[in-house]
């Protein structure tokens, strides 16, 4: 079996937005989460993985979540968000790539050597990186075989959660440290995440307004693009 797929499946209009519209949703939740975790991950741990899976936010939920709810949370979350950047990837991964080499004249540095690190070990890169936006994203953009990407995703997802259990509790005492000096400014915290989340939005905005129009903006999918090309 090739661990690439040469044709991509049929799917509907209303599959491809509803993805879409979890991809957005995914993004604005996990952009609170990220900004609200250093004030309240220790009172409200099992929200703020809800919100947002990243690393920093497992390894610091540690001291104040038990095992079960912890490991459960967070697979849901970093294995949803796998799954839907996969889809999105697999369907405008071509077109995505093609207009970001227009905006910036050449892709970033991270982006070429993961498309490249994808390109010649997938199956590698998911397992040890499960978590990276970019590596489901172009597992999906070259078409990587599904019954190839879900096991490997699932996999490597336990594999980081074990790894960054182990080591929350060998550094537990020192994690609850730093979050009670965080506590004394954790407003001042969150409000400097959030300004610099709605600096980076803005010049996103910025750029997309300044150049052509982008491969996943727009709420109507054309007619010819009801299937992923091949």
């Amino acid at each position: 079996m090739t661990a690439l797929e040469t044709e991509a499946p049929e799917v509907s209009v209303t599959t491809r937005r509803f993805v879409l519209g979890l991809a957005g949703a995914l993004y604005v939740t996990g952009t609170i989460g990220s900004n609200l975790a250093p004030a309240m991950i220790d009172q409200r741990p099992g929200l703020m993985l809800a919100l947002s899976s990243r690393n920093r936010n497992l390894f610091a939920a540690v001291p104040y979540l038990d095992v079960i709810p912890w490991s459960i949370i967070g697979f849901v979350r970093v294995v949803t968000v796998g799954v839907v950047l996969y889809l999105v990837g697999q369907w405008y991964g071509t077109r995505a790539t093609a207009w970001t080499e227009r905006q910036l004249g050449e892709l970033p540095a991270l982006y070429r050597w993961i498309r490249t690190g994808v390109e010649r070990a997938g199956w590698l890169c998911v397992l040890v990186m499960p978590g990276s936006n970019l590596v489901c994203l172009m597992a999906g953009h070259i078409r990587m075989n599904k019954k190839v990407f879900f096991p490997l995703l699932a996999v490597g997802t336990v594999l980081k959660l074990i790894f960054l259990r182990i080591f929350g509790d060998l550094f537990e005492e020192q994690l609850k440290a730093v979050l009670d000096w965080i506590d004394d400014y954790q407003w001042w915290f969150v409000g400097g995440l959030f300004a610099l989340s709605f600096l980076q939005s803005q010049r996103r905005m910025r750029a997309r307004n300044a150049g052509p129009r982008g491969p996943l903006e727009g709420s109507r999918v054309p007619d010819d693009e009801q299937h992923p090309a091949s």
